[in-house]
């Protein structure tokens, strides 16, 4: 780790980079927070579910569907519709190109979205929505590119999601203590993390958690949370199945917070919440800033320069978010995680469910995305 702890990485960061801003350590600070969301999409793609991830979609609650919430990432049951090609010179590539291609789909006019899959400055959009019309949601992604001729698949995702990502971090201001919105941002990400999953945590009074699920039947099914939360994710039943969501939570530190070690009041109302609570440790992040951004080998100089051409206090123009990404830092961010994932997994600690393993989410994820959807959501 060259750093010796996020509060000198953020500080490098404001003497390198946001030396521009009028509040250079918040500017760095914000950053950083981009950086954790852009952690966490790269490790998902890395695991190859990129096809099944819609980006800032609204959930709404379990059966309460008037109330609902955005979240960074959610993972979809999924359907290849079609692989698509075009051509470099097509550039760009818009939506309504993309769809001229596929007829499999009648496209309604108020479902169609105008959307960019990669601009003519090579500025990729991830998890493109072309088309989203009641339940039908029609995402784009970038494949690869042979000579001249990019392919592109054309994903059907269902609108019910059966994961689901949030990463939070805060910032203080210089000479505080405490920043009063840490704990509110605490609860807000909790008040999701409960709400929109049909497995709903109920605590005993000797403190115990048990998980219960209302049945199409009536019945009232309650167990141990995490004993019932396994025997869901292993089940095929839809009445089990149909509404649940594995909720996950990606959080960070910053002094003001916590470390994976010391749960102070903001990581317990976390960890209590989410089914599964990861923490990217300083020196995960750190690694990152600096194998890439600070100090990167000459194959990842793309992604500093997508970096520091995001933030020249110029409005407008970002390559650097987990919404839209130039295309040749994607590649190379890419690529860093190809060959450095079993280390880029240890960037995480588990905080909840205690004494588990990242490799233990990789299989619940896997299970749920192998899953016969189509049977369980009809």
């Amino acid at each position: 780790m060259s750093y010796d702890s996020v509060d000198a990485l953020q500080q490098a960061l404001t003497k390198e980079v946001f030396n521009y801003a009028k509040d250079a350590k918040k500017a760095a600070g914000r950053a950083l927070g981009t950086l954790v969301e852009i952690v966490s999409f790269y490790l998902l793609k890395a695991w190859d579910y990129e096809n099944h991830i819609a980006i800032e979609r609204r959930v709404p609650e379990y059966a309460n569907p008037e109330l609902t919430h955005n979240v960074e990432f959610t993972l979809h049951p999924t359907e290849t519709i079609a692989t698509v090609k075009l051509k470099e010179g097509d550039l760009p590539f818009t939506s309504t190109k993309l769809r001229k291609l596929v007829k499999a789909i009648n496209w309604e006019k108020d479902g169609i979205k105008s959307t960019q899959l990669l601009t003519k400055d090579k500025l990729l959009r991830n998890c493109c929505t072309i088309y989203e019309h009641n339940s039908e949601i029609v995402v784009a992604y970038l494949g690869d590119k042979n000579g001249d001729i990019w392919n592109i698949s054309i994903e059907k995702l269902r609108s019910h999601p059966f994961a689901m990502f949030e990463c939070k971090r805060v910032g203080v201001e210089e000479g505080v203590k405490k920043g009063p919105q840490t704990i509110e941002k605490a609860k807000q990400g909790a008040y999701v993390a409960r709400t929109v999953s049909s497995l709903q945590k109920l605590r005993m009074a000797d403190g115990a958690v048990y998980g219960a699920i209302h049945l199409p039947s009536g019945e009232l099914r309650y167990k141990p949370y995490d004993k019932f939360l396994n025997e869901i994710v292993s089940s095929n039943d839809p009445d089990l199945l149909r509404h649940f969501i594995l909720t996950v939570g990606v959080v960070s530190n910053h002094g003001n917070w916590f470390t994976s070690d010391d749960h102070n009041k903001e990581l317990k109302v976390l960890a209590q919440s989410y089914d599964w609570l990861l923490f990217l440790t300083d020196s995960g992040l750190a690694t990152f800033v600096s194998d890439l951004l600070l100090k990167p080998q000459k194959k990842y100089i793309k992604v500093r320069e997508a970096f520091t051409s995001s933030y020249t206090g110029a409005k407008g123009g970002n390559k650097f978010t987990k919404v839209q990404m130039a295309l040749d830092a994607d590649k190379a961010i890419q690529e860093y995680f190809k060959e450095n994932i079993v280390k880029i997994e240890g960037w995480f600690n588990v905080i909840s469910p205690a004494k588990m393993s990242i490799k233990e989410l990789k299989k619940e994820l896997k299970a749920l995305s192998s899953k016969n959807w189509q049977e369980i959501l009809k």
